[in-house]
């Protein structure tokens, strides 16, 4: 498996070689040269694998350069009963009511920060060590973060020999816990750099810097973002994951194996597209539902086919605050599968040019050859979804997985099993979840964690006082 740049400038690399690069030189994002594909029989044959057993293999068809005994003791490590209890990723049933038969909650938030990105970066944690080790190399890792990316990073990180991580938040726009997930870590390793911004600054920023190859090669510098290849593999092994497991829940009814539609909460389009590849290597996925919150570009974009990034100012700051993002890096890769590399670098040029994207003639094609549908939910929707699943189930979800279960309950379609992609625990986000039901949700390890002191360093949004940090503190080989 070698990988490309969606702006034509790289030559083909391998799996190991991407995944300490972040940005492809030419400023562009690695993708899959060829896309792996699983039969039918293998699928059945995965079923009565464990996960970290699956992991190794769906990871196997993107990572063709780590020998598999190797990638089996990462995958290992990575998903172990020290970092998440078996199976890893449940499945619950959500019984909401009559026409909601098949609709399933995918429970992706077991990890040690309580969200989604844990399933990727305790990957990472694992495999970029070992190329590091292997090459005699070091990584300074820039990412920026709207919540949960960056906990989830500087958790798998942290103590790691040979890595340092310089992590952006937008200041004062993330949820008490995920701010106190992140700045109580002590580790001389992690660097919490608040911005006064939004998210979109921070990820500008390290797109700037990251495009910078003098910088970037003086100091090492990688990305653990959503942009990271590595992380999208990872994301992929959860999507085959939750089919073969919704398919024996149904079993007794007669549906197994049959197609199912899947529903997102999306705002880098990162998980999502993950979802899209699940589907194109042959997953039995109909539909790829988008929900996002009142920041709702992509909605939009799927819905109208008009790609218009907003800017920092119009970025709404909402109760599903990881979604408070108005430009979504991993599109460019679904960009360049859809218009054909070609047209893709023309019309990207123009994107960047205009700050708008008018692929308005696409939109039936994104719908009937890719599966992609898109809804937007309201800080109220949120409010009445977290209500409805508690009543009716007595699960607490979290803001952002209320965002998914409103948009699945109102695309979903009789008939079809709907699977909504957990984004994190509810505890995270307590004064939304007091708002929906009159009382938190109660987590002792959210109690002792907002105990303990925090350390953070506050920045204007601009490239030198960033430029400084890590100049004075940066690991060097």
């Amino acid at each position: 498996m070698h990988y490309i740049s969606t702006r034509g400038s790289m030559d083909p690399a391998g799996f190991t070689d991407v995944l300490l690069s972040g940005l492809a030189p030419d400023g562009g994002l690695a993708i899959p040269a060829q896309m792996p594909s699983v039969s039918a029989d293998r699928l059945q044959q995965w079923r009565a694998l464990a996960y970290p057993a699956l992991a190794a293999e769906v990871i196997g068809l993107f990572a063709t350069d780590i020998p598999r005994e190797d990638l089996a003791a990462m995958t290992a490590a990575a998903y172990g009963p020290q970092r998440f209890a078996a199976p890893v990723v449940p499945l619950t049933p959500l019984d909401l009511g009559e026409g909601t038969e098949g609709l399933a909650l995918v429970g992706l938030s077991e990890g040690p920060t309580m969200a989604f990105k844990d399933l990727a970066m305790q990957f990472l944690g694992q495999a970029i060590p070992y190329v590091l080790a292997q090459q005699g190399r070091v990584l300074n890792i820039l990412g920026a973060t709207s919540g949960d990316t960056g906990s989830a990073a500087e958790h798998a990180f942290r103590g790691q020999e040979g890595v340092s991580v310089f992590m952006l938040s937008p200041a004062g726009r993330m949820s008490a816990v995920q701010r106190a997930q992140m700045y109580s870590l002590q580790d001389a390793n992690i660097h919490n750099i608040a911005v006064r911004g939004v998210f979109d600054d921070c990820q500008a920023l390290v797109k700037a810097l990251s495009n910078d190859a003098a910088f970037k090669a003086e100091h090492s510098l990688g990305a653990v973002n959503s942009i990271n290849i590595g992380r999208i593999a990872a994301q992929v092994v959860y999507y085959v994951w939750a089919w073969l497991r919704l398919t024996d829940v149904l079993e007794d009814r007669g549906r197994a194996g049959q197609r199912v539609d899947v529903c997102v909460p999306s705002g880098n389009f990162g998980n999502i597209y993950a979802g899209h590849l699940a589907r194109s290597m042959g997953v039995p996925i109909r539909r790829l539902i988008l929900a996002t919150n009142e920041n709702n570009v992509l909605e939009e974009f799927f819905t109208t086919g008009v790609y218009a990034p907003r800017a920092a100012e119009a970025t709404l700051a909402t109760s599903s605050p990881s979604m408070d993002i108005s430009r979504a890096s991993n599109l460019e890769r679904f960009l360049w599968t859809l218009l054909g590399p070609e047209a893709f670098v023309e019309r990207w040029t123009e994107l960047e040019s205009t700050g708008r994207l008018d692929l308005s003639d696409q939109v039936e094609r994104m719908r009937e050859d890719f599966g992609f549908e898109a809804g937007a939910s309201t800080h109220a929707d949120r409010l009445a979804a977290i209500r409805l699943v508690h009543e009716r189930t007595g699960t607490v979800i979290d803001p952002h997985t209320a965002d998914g279960v409103t948009v699945a309950l109102r695309l979903m379609e009789r008939g079809v099993p709907t699977l909504v992609m957990e984004t994190a625990k509810a505890a995270k986000f307590p004064d939304t979840v007091d708002e929906a039901l009159g009382h938190q949700a109660v987590d002792s390890r959210v109690v002792e964690l907002l105990d303990l002191p925090q350390r953070v360093e506050t920045i204007d949004n601009a490239e030198e006082p960033l430029r400084s940090i890590i100049a004075q503190r940066a690991i060097h080989a």
